[in-house]
């Protein structure tokens, strides 16, 4: 099993749009992906700034393809990111999930 780890930030008065926005159409469409395991979004506020996160939990690489495209590494994003992201990461990170419960 893989894990997906984007990071993004937001102004801290657009956070509960944001996680609402992740809730209804970011999250579905990780689901919709065969090979997807689950999705967990994980929010941070720090002042003025939110930061979240989003762990995607795949079986296998092809599948993060299936998601992502040829480069898995390039993150991802949506037309409707630019009304609160900000700034865009390029890249997320993966890690080999060698141990759970």
């Amino acid at each position: 099993m893989i894990v997906r780890i984007w990071h993004g930030r937001v102004k801290t008065s657009n956070a509960q749009a944001y996680r609402e926005f992740l809730n209804q159409r970011a999250i579905p469409d990780y689901q919709s992906v065969a090979g997807n395991i689950s999705v967990h979004v994980l929010e941070r506020q720090a002042e003025d700034v939110t930061h979240f996160i989003t762990m995607t939990f795949w079986t296998d690489m092809d599948s993060i393809k299936g998601f992502a495209g040829n480069d898995p590494e390039v993150a991802k994003y949506y037309l409707e990111d630019k009304d609160f992201l900000l700034e865009f990461e390029p890249t997320v990170v993966h890690y080999e999930v060698v141990g759970h419960s």
